[in-house]
């Protein structure tokens, strides 16, 4: 018997839920207090991801089959890391655009 492939969506809400518990999970437990803000945000997101199975409606916010748009999905990773009692992860240095010291130059540049 063939089984079917789940369904990306239904995985995305359930995943995108799961995160949500975790990130309270974590902060009851190290008692690390959450502002109303932070709070409010994983409520209404929890709310918007049970009704409409996404939390975001412009879809050039984020991947059509995921359930958080891509802002949302930093700031629960910010405050689920905030929850575990860490500090933010630094961000990630960038090459793009800028020459390394050792690079080999064009005739142009030379001149």
């Amino acid at each position: 018997m063939k089984r079917t492939r789940p369904d990306q969506r239904a995985q995305a809400r359930r995943a995108a839920l799961n995160a949500l518990k975790r990130a309270k999970r974590a902060a009851v437990r190290a008692g690390v207090e959450l502002s109303n803000w932070e709070g409010e945000f994983l409520g209404s997101l929890e709310a918007r991801i049970k009704t409409f199975g996404r939390a975001f409606a412009d879809p050039e916010k984020g991947a059509p089959g995921q359930a958080l748009s891509m802002l949302q999905a930093v700031k629960l990773k910010e405050i689920s890391v905030k929850a575990k009692g860490g500090k933010r992860p630094p961000a990630r240095k960038t090459t793009l655009g800028k020459r390394h010291p050792g690079a080999r130059q064009s005739k142009a540049e030379e001149a």
